[in-house]
Protein backbone atom coordinates (compact mmCIF):
# COMPACT_ATOMS: atom_id res chain seq x y z
CA UNK A 1 0.00 0.00 0.00
CA UNK A 2 1.25 3.24 -1.11
CA UNK A 3 0.64 6.50 1.20
CA UNK A 4 1.13 10.25 1.12
CA UNK A 5 2.85 11.91 3.86
CA UNK A 6 2.39 15.61 4.38
CA UNK A 7 2.76 18.01 7.21
CA UNK A 8 2.61 21.82 8.04
CA UNK A 9 -0.19 22.83 5.29
CA UNK A 10 -0.43 26.07 7.99
CA UNK A 11 -4.09 26.77 5.55
CA UNK A 12 -2.70 26.48 2.08
CA UNK A 13 -4.81 24.83 0.35
CA UNK A 14 -3.31 24.49 -3.50
CA UNK A 15 -0.25 22.76 -2.23
CA UNK A 16 -1.83 20.51 0.00
CA UNK A 17 -4.11 19.31 -3.28
CA UNK A 18 -1.23 19.36 -5.68
CA UNK A 19 0.62 16.64 -3.16
CA UNK A 20 -2.55 14.46 -2.79
CA UNK A 21 -3.14 14.23 -6.67
CA UNK A 22 0.76 13.66 -7.32
CA UNK A 23 0.95 10.63 -4.62
CA UNK A 24 -2.32 9.49 -6.16
CA UNK A 25 -1.35 9.20 -9.69
CA UNK A 26 1.52 7.20 -8.37
CA UNK A 27 -0.84 4.64 -6.58
CA UNK A 28 -1.38 6.32 -2.66
CA UNK A 29 -4.30 5.09 -1.39
CA UNK A 30 -3.98 7.12 1.99
CA UNK A 31 -3.25 10.67 3.18
CA UNK A 32 -1.04 11.24 6.98
CA UNK A 33 -1.50 14.71 7.50
CA UNK A 34 1.02 15.22 10.27
CA UNK A 35 -0.34 18.63 11.65
CA UNK A 36 -0.54 22.49 11.66
CA UNK A 37 -3.49 21.32 8.88
CA UNK A 38 -5.15 24.79 10.59
CA UNK A 39 -8.58 24.84 9.48
CA UNK A 40 -11.64 23.42 6.84
CA UNK A 41 -11.01 25.56 4.14
CA UNK A 42 -7.41 23.35 3.78
CA UNK A 43 -9.06 20.58 3.00
CA UNK A 44 -12.66 21.53 1.25
CA UNK A 45 -10.34 20.44 -1.96
CA UNK A 46 -8.36 17.45 -1.05
CA UNK A 47 -11.60 16.01 0.81
CA UNK A 48 -13.16 16.35 -3.40
CA UNK A 49 -10.62 13.73 -4.25
CA UNK A 50 -11.95 11.05 -2.42
CA UNK A 51 -8.66 9.81 -0.94
CA UNK A 52 -9.03 8.81 2.71
CA UNK A 53 -7.03 11.53 5.01
CA UNK A 54 -5.54 10.88 8.71
CA UNK A 55 -5.15 14.26 10.34
CA UNK A 56 -3.78 14.99 13.91
CA UNK A 57 -3.56 18.58 14.88
CA UNK A 58 0.14 20.56 15.42
CA UNK A 59 1.07 23.73 17.86
CA UNK A 60 -1.22 26.09 15.07
CA UNK A 61 -4.25 24.04 16.00
CA UNK A 62 -6.69 25.78 14.39
CA UNK A 63 -10.55 25.75 14.30
CA UNK A 64 -10.74 22.21 16.15
CA UNK A 65 -14.71 22.32 16.60
CA UNK A 66 -14.79 22.78 12.85
CA UNK A 67 -12.42 20.07 11.75
CA UNK A 68 -14.62 17.69 14.02
CA UNK A 69 -17.98 18.59 12.27
CA UNK A 70 -16.44 18.39 8.28
CA UNK A 71 -14.92 14.74 10.00
CA UNK A 72 -18.81 13.70 10.72
CA UNK A 73 -19.92 14.95 7.76
CA UNK A 74 -16.74 13.28 5.78
CA UNK A 75 -18.49 9.81 5.12
CA UNK A 76 -15.04 7.93 6.34
CA UNK A 77 -12.96 10.25 4.17
CA UNK A 78 -11.24 12.56 6.88
CA UNK A 79 -10.74 11.17 9.99
CA UNK A 80 -9.27 13.47 12.76
CA UNK A 81 -7.29 12.18 15.57
CA UNK A 82 -6.80 15.19 17.68
CA UNK A 83 -3.13 15.21 19.29
CA UNK A 84 -1.64 11.85 18.14
CA UNK A 85 -2.80 9.04 16.17
CA UNK A 86 -1.86 4.74 16.39
CA UNK A 87 -3.46 3.87 12.64
CA UNK A 88 -2.90 0.29 11.21
CA UNK A 89 -2.25 0.70 7.42
CA UNK A 90 -1.13 -2.10 5.05
CA UNK A 91 -0.73 -4.78 7.46
CA UNK A 92 1.72 -1.82 9.16
CA UNK A 93 1.66 0.15 12.82
CA UNK A 94 1.71 3.78 12.36
CA UNK A 95 2.11 6.23 14.86
CA UNK A 96 1.09 10.17 13.93
CA UNK A 97 2.21 13.35 16.07
CA UNK A 98 3.53 16.88 15.01
CA UNK A 99 6.03 17.09 17.45
CA UNK A 100 9.33 15.69 16.41
CA UNK A 101 10.48 15.14 20.13
CA UNK A 102 7.37 12.76 20.58
CA UNK A 103 7.86 10.77 17.20
CA UNK A 104 11.60 10.21 18.67
CA UNK A 105 10.30 8.77 21.48
CA UNK A 106 7.93 6.48 20.03
CA UNK A 107 9.93 5.46 17.53
CA UNK A 108 12.14 3.90 20.37
CA UNK A 109 9.66 2.40 21.30
CA UNK A 110 9.81 -0.95 19.45
CA UNK A 111 5.55 -0.90 19.21
CA UNK A 112 5.34 0.93 15.28
CA UNK A 113 6.74 0.17 11.91
CA UNK A 114 6.95 3.72 10.96
CA UNK A 115 6.37 7.00 13.10
CA UNK A 116 5.59 10.38 11.32
CA UNK A 117 5.77 14.05 12.43
CA UNK A 118 5.95 17.46 11.56
CA UNK A 119 6.86 21.07 12.86
CA UNK A 120 10.21 21.46 11.97
CA UNK A 121 9.42 21.81 8.42
CA UNK A 122 12.49 20.01 7.08
CA UNK A 123 12.33 16.96 5.31
CA UNK A 124 13.86 13.67 6.76
CA UNK A 125 13.59 9.95 5.91
CA UNK A 126 15.89 7.93 8.80
CA UNK A 127 15.38 4.38 11.01
CA UNK A 128 15.60 4.58 14.37
CA UNK A 129 16.84 1.65 16.69
CA UNK A 130 14.74 1.15 19.08
CA UNK A 131 14.58 -0.98 22.86
CA UNK A 132 13.18 -4.20 21.22
CA UNK A 133 16.70 -4.86 19.30
CA UNK A 134 14.98 -3.52 15.50
CA UNK A 135 14.72 -0.70 14.13
CA UNK A 136 11.39 1.92 13.07
CA UNK A 137 11.44 4.21 10.15
CA UNK A 138 10.98 7.86 11.26
CA UNK A 139 9.68 10.28 8.83
CA UNK A 140 8.87 14.18 8.40
CA UNK A 141 7.42 14.98 4.99
CA UNK A 142 8.58 19.01 5.92
CA UNK A 143 6.16 21.64 4.87
CA UNK A 144 3.99 21.43 1.92
CA UNK A 145 3.19 24.57 2.25
CA UNK A 146 6.91 25.37 1.31
CA UNK A 147 7.07 27.78 4.40
CA UNK A 148 10.27 28.15 6.67
CA UNK A 149 12.30 25.38 5.50
CA UNK A 150 15.42 26.20 7.63
CA UNK A 151 18.76 26.95 5.70
CA UNK A 152 17.31 26.07 1.93
CA UNK A 153 14.93 27.98 -0.62
CA UNK A 154 11.69 26.56 0.74
CA UNK A 155 10.21 24.30 -1.85
CA UNK A 156 6.88 22.41 -0.65
CA UNK A 157 8.01 18.76 0.52
CA UNK A 158 6.07 15.61 1.36
CA UNK A 159 6.54 11.78 0.82
CA UNK A 160 5.34 8.98 -0.95
CA UNK A 161 5.98 5.74 1.21
CA UNK A 162 5.58 2.21 -0.06
CA UNK A 163 4.21 -0.10 3.09
CA UNK A 164 5.10 -3.14 0.90
CA UNK A 165 8.30 -2.22 0.60
CA UNK A 166 8.63 0.21 3.62
CA UNK A 167 10.46 2.76 1.28
CA UNK A 168 10.18 6.43 1.84
CA UNK A 169 10.95 9.50 -0.95
CA UNK A 170 10.55 12.91 -0.20
CA UNK A 171 8.92 14.24 -2.94
CA UNK A 172 9.63 17.85 -3.84
CA UNK A 173 6.56 19.85 -5.07
CA UNK A 174 7.36 22.41 -8.15
CA UNK A 175 7.53 25.85 -7.54
CA UNK A 176 3.88 27.45 -8.06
Amino acid sequence: MKICIVSDSHDRSDPLVAAIVEAQAAGAQAVIHCGDLIGVNTLRASLKLGIPIHAVHGNNIGDIASLYRTMAKSNGVFTYYGQEAVLELGGRKIFVTHMPNHGHAFACTGDYDLVCHGHSHTAHVDKQPHVKGGECWLVNPGSVAGIDAPGVKALPTWILGDLATMTFEIRKLPEG
